[in-house]
Order: C-alpha cells, then structure tokens, then sequence
C-alpha cells in the first residue's frame, strides 16, 4: 500500500466557518492517495475583534509559530513553517503580500525549486481592496506568476490572474462557500413554535424584519447601515433590523440601542441554527458594506440582500445579481438605501419572487462542492510537471 503524499495547506488561522471545508478536504484528498496538514497562526489585526478564532483539533493540524510586525499602517506576518516545506509534495498559501511565508517558496528562480514542494497560491485572484497602491497590485500580480497552481475563488479570480500571465490551465475554481448544506439541514430543522417566540422576544413583525450578519469592522460600514434602518423605521413602523456580528465598531451599536434605534443587538450568531433562525425571521440582508461569504449565507438562508455598489466587495459578490437575488442601490446617501429597503418590503409578489431566486442560486454553492474541486486541483498539482523559465506579464 502507497504512503499517501503529503500536501500543506497553511491558512493565516481557522475561523469557524472554515473547519467543514478542512474536514471534508481532507475527506477527498485522501481519496486521491494524498495527506491534508492544516498549518495555521493566529489572527491579527482587526480581524482579532471578530472572536471567529476556533482553531482546528481534527485530523492532521499544526499551530505554527507566528511573528507580525507594523509597517506603515500595514501588519506583516511570518509563519515559521518548519520542516513543512520540506516534507511537503505541495504547499497552499494564501495570495497576500503581508503574509511573509509565502516569499521564501515563490521568490527563489524554478530551476532551484525542482527540490522543495509545488507552490500554490489560494485566494481572489485579485486586489479588492480600492486603496491598495499600483506598487501593491503589480507586486502581487509578479508573485503570483511565480507559483505552480492557483486556486481561485470564482471565476472573475480565474479571469483576472489568466489576464496576468498566469496560465489558465493551471487555475482551479473552487467556489468560495460556507457549510450551506449544514445550514439548509437547521432551517428545515425549526418550528413555527421557535419562530413565533423569537419575534415575540424581539417584538419582530413579519415583513418588516432585515438582518445584517458579520464583522462589526470598518469595511461593513456601520454607521450607514445604522442611519439606513432609522430611515426605514420612519417609514415603516414596526420595523427592526437584527444584528448578528462581534466586531471593533460594537460600540456603535450599543449607542444606537441607547437612542432607541430600531437595532436588535444579538452579538455573535456562530451556530447553524442560530443563523437559520435569523434568515427565518428575516425578509431581507442589508450589507451596504463589504460583501464576501455572507453573500452565499443569504442565498442558502432566502434574504434577498441590499447593498450598494463599489463598497469593498469581496470577489463572492458576483454569486448576487442584481434584480433577481440582490438590489444594489446606486445612490451613495443612507435616504436612498433606505427607499430601497422600503420598496423592497411593501412589494410582496417582487420579494417573494427574489426569496425563490435565493433558493435556486444557493444550490451551486457548498463546502462539498469546493473541497471537490480544490483536491481535484490539488491532485493535478502534484502530479504535474515543473514549469520553467520566467513567464510573462500580461
């Protein structure tokens, strides 16, 4: 019997959303004869407020040893990857230029690689931060064309790194997703006596109920979304917004609790069943910030969402189209959000016809289906030859 080849898959650290798609990587993997290692650190930065680091016990998982360091507003981190690079057929890091590991494995010439593991970058394929400089984006376009394999999140990534210079036929799709299979099971899973208690509770009424699910950062634009659901109140009494997330701008939403805003505070909601039963309570999404995997919650959960466009977004946005599952307003004042919103709400046969279209679109999105297809790309990685020789840029 063939020792199964092992392969690294090293992530910054493990939020919660993250240990089905591990569990069941490895799953598939070793149904290709090869041996998953998760290597991760510990999170940093803002992302430390969002109290989503769980770790992962399961299988074949290492902590590494981490070091991070602030240069100009920015914070760099090395993962000191030990022996893994060595012992490694392969080894996935992620397509960021603060996360230092992935320097010593791309940046030596490929004639002198023959010897260590396959490299891969995983990430968006892109820079989808608006901010970051012609240097950074360049920067990172160079360090990626280093790598042997891509694994992109969608197919906007694929596009965009095949634009590049990267070769297309070494670039795996994966379908960034959450569990959805695991929340699906939980909504079916309540009971109209759950849901009556909750909106009881909450003094929710139905039809006039939104939730915003995820970290209260910056980047979500808090204080829109905020003035935005006090604008709606005004219009439709009775309505409440639900908020779910842990998140450095916690604050503010205490304070508009305090000035009697019409903002549910629920902190944290990390559990299948707890976002199930905010999707089951809720008639839409409002997300007029950066939107990334919550985009594929509100597809599996039916809550049409309601955003804006160039807000951040991250590459899971193209999953929404606007019309069908998403309403982005164009307007950048909270007024014209909040129209939105109210429209949205007062029209029945419209919003139930956007629920329905949720539920279509949810299906192509799983963790089953992106672990397939990365250790589907994994085995071809590992069993395809070397390239050589520089590659061009695009």
């Amino acid at each position: 019997m063939l020792t199964p080849l092992p392969v690294t898959v090293v992530t910054p650290y493990v939020p919660r959303y993250r240990v089905p798609f591990f569990l069941r990587l490895g799953e598939d993997l070793a149904a290709h004869g090869l041996r998953l290692t998760v290597a991760y650190g510990a999170p940093t930065g803002h992302v430390t407020h969002r109290a989503d680091d769980v770790g992962l016990s399961a299988g074949t998982a290492v902590p590494l040893r981490q070091r991070s360091l602030r240069l100009r507003g920015r914070v760099l981190v090395w993962h000191d990857l030990g022996d893994l690079a060595r012992t490694s057929g392969a080894v996935v890091v992620d397509q960021a230029l603060h996360q230092l590991e992935a320097y010593p494995l791309l940046v030596p010439p490929r004639a002198l690689r023959g010897r260590g593991p396959a490299v891969a970058l995983w990430g968006h394929g892109r820079t989808y931060n608006g901010g970051a400089g012609r240097l950074a984006r360049h920067a990172k376009a160079a360090l990626t064309r280093r790598a042997d394999w891509f694994f992109a999140y969608t197919d906007a990534g694929r596009r965009h790194v095949a634009e590049a210079g990267f070769p297309a036929e070494r670039v795996t799709v994966v379908r960034n997703s959450t569990d959805t299979t695991a929340l699906t099971a939980a909504s079916a899973r309540l009971t109209e006596d759950r849901l009556q208690a909750f909106r009881t509770h909450h003094g929710l009424v139905p039809g006039r109920t939104a939730m915003f699910i995820g970290g209260l950062d910056t980047a979500k634009r808090i204080p829109f979304l905020l003035e935005a659901a006090e604008l709606v109140h005004r219009q439709l009494p009775g309505f409440r917004l639900l908020v779910a997330g842990q998140g450095a701008q916690r604050h503010l939403v205490d304070e508009a609790v305090r000035r009697g805003a019409p903002v549910v505070p629920l902190g944290p909601v990390a559990t299948d069943e707890g976002k199930a039963l905010l999707g089951a309570v809720s008639d839409v999404a409002l997300l007029p910030g950066a939107i990334g995997l919550a985009a594929v919650d509100a597809l599996a959960l039916a809550t049409p969402v309601v955003t804006v466009p160039a807000a951040g977004h991250g590459p899971e946005f193209e999953y929404l189209e606007h019309g069908r599952t998403a309403v982005v307003v164009r307007g950048q004042e909270a007024r014209a959000y909040a129209d939105a919103v109210v429209d949205l709400l007062a029209d029945g046969p419209r919003l139930a016809a956007m629920r329905a279209a949720c539920r279509q679109d949810a299906g192509r999105y799983s963790v089953e289906e992106m672990s397939r297809r990365f250790a589907e790309g994994l085995a071809q990685l590992v069993r395809a030859p070397r390239q050589s020789g520089p590659r061009p840029t695009g």
